[in-house]
């Protein structure tokens, strides 16, 4: 696999003959919408499959798995455009298999109950767990939400994908419920009915288990959110489920300068199953204009890896990108979030060069709007990615997490799989 970023004066035929494959398959590779209007700076990925094959009259999927000793989520994984499809038709060339010997991934991905099922079926392949984000705890212990998810539950099953119910205190409206956190913090007898709500649930529904989300912990109150996931490790372990915690890290930025809060992550790491590290990026946010995460702050990596066994950290992977408008007022602008394609789309509406910062693993570009107003916009690409993985595995870590998988990234896919094996849990 390699990255190439396209040029002045670049264009699809050029960049397909000057790698050695066609125009079509790097077209299919990055699902690009405008072929034939590029950006200068945007990122391709160039895959070389180490076995291909071409379909031919009355084969099926099935059958060409069988013929190649391999399985049909293998042939899914390797060729996305399938997922949605009833039939394969002679002539198509699919993707046997890649040389994707540069170790195993443990990938977990968020998603909310509405995900398009299109969307969900070409994902699921490459999942080792899905997150499903739509329970909340609300006053008096009671668990709002729920709806809608059967359905994302029962066809991720049938691709072999464990559910996880996700539990957050966050509204509808994505607003944080502190005072429904404080009365479960500091009442057992609310935590003891969150618990037989939540065992309820993962039986009624087919959940493996549940990911606790810890949102504002700081070194003060750690020890009550440690009481909280004692209690309900206590009460879900023996009954055969899993329970996992995503944490914010509460990371807060000071022009070049990152913080975090000091948790006593092996404590937490000792109560579960693993740890989630996450901060959540929700449709607008109003921090100054700064593309660094998880993945780029070393001294927060630094002190996850000296708290917590390897195999049991997760860290999430950014895929949203932001729009500032400029300058940026505190208190008064709000970024808002765009994924891949929309940044690309913004990037080609306004003729901008995308670049690339090494520093932060990000790529931005600038532009004026309509009204004369200077933006800049940073987001990830497959540079991005790549480099982010890169970082975890010099670390030891193999578990990734993907907020969310509401759209699809081709981009993120297609460079996790042609280079890594993806751990499964069910056969």
């Amino acid at each position: 696999m390699e990255i190439y970023v396209v040029q002045q004066g670049d264009t699809i035929n050029s960049i397909a003959s000057q790698f050695g494959i066609t125009a079509e398959r790097l077209i299919i590779d990055n699902d690009i919408e405008e072929p034939y209007q590029l950006v200068v700076g945007q990122a391709l990925i160039i895959t070389y499959p180490s076995q291909v094959y071409t379909v031919e009259e009355g084969d099926t999927l099935e059958g060409i798995a069988d013929a190649f000793n391999t399985t049909v989520m293998q042939l899914l994984r390797n060729n996305p455009f399938l997922a949605n499809r009833q039939y394969i038709y002679p002539g198509e060339t699919l993707v046997i298999s890649y040389n994707n010997d540069k170790g195993s991934l443990w990938v977990v991905g968020y998603t909310y109950p509405f995900i398009r099922d299109e969307i969900l079926r070409m994902t699921l392949p490459y999942l080792t767990f899905l997150l499903i984000f739509n329970h909340r705890i609300a006053a008096g212990g009671e668990i709002t939400g729920g709806d809608n998810d059967i359905d994302v539950i029962e066809t991720a099953k049938l691709y072999g994908v464990p559910s996880t119910l996700v539990l957050t205190a966050f509204s509808q409206t994505g607003v944080f419920d502190l005072e429904a956190v404080a009365e479960i913090l500091n009442d057992k007898q609310i935590q003891d009915k969150v618990i037989d709500t939540i065992l309820t649930i993962l039986e009624t529904k087919g959940y493996n288990g549940v990911n606790i989300s810890m949102q504002l912990i700081n070194e003060n109150n750690q020890q009550l959110y440690l009481d909280l996931l004692t209690n309900i490790t206590d009460s879900l372990h023996p009954q055969g489920y899993s329970v996992y915690v995503t944490i914010n890290p509460g990371l807060t930025y000071h022009q070049d300068e990152i913080t975090f809060e000091k948790i006593n992550y092996t404590a937490f790491s000792e109560q579960s199953d693993g740890l989630l590290f996450l901060t959540y990026d929700l449709g607008s946010i109003d921090r100054p204009p700064n593309p660094i995460s998880i993945v780029t702050s070393g001294p927060l990596l630094d002190y996850i890896v000296s708290q917590v066994p390897l195999d049991k950290i997760r860290i999430m992977l950014p895929t949203l990108g932001y729009d500032w408008q400029l300058p940026y007022v505190e208190g008064r602008t709000r970024a808002n979030a765009l994924n891949y394609d929309s940044a690309l789309a913004l990037a080609r509406q306004n003729n901008a060069v995308i670049q690339y910062d090494e520093t932060t693993l990000s790529a931005y570009f600038e532009y004026v709007d309509n009204f004369n107003r200077p933006h800049i916009v940073y987001f990830k690409d497959a540079r991005s990615i790549d480099a982010s993985i890169k970082i975890l595995q010099d670390y030891g870590i193999d578990g990734i997490g993907i907020w969310n998988v509401m759209y699809y990234f081709s981009q993120l896919w297609l460079l996790i799989n042609s280079q890594y094996q993806i751990k499964k849990v069910l056969d």
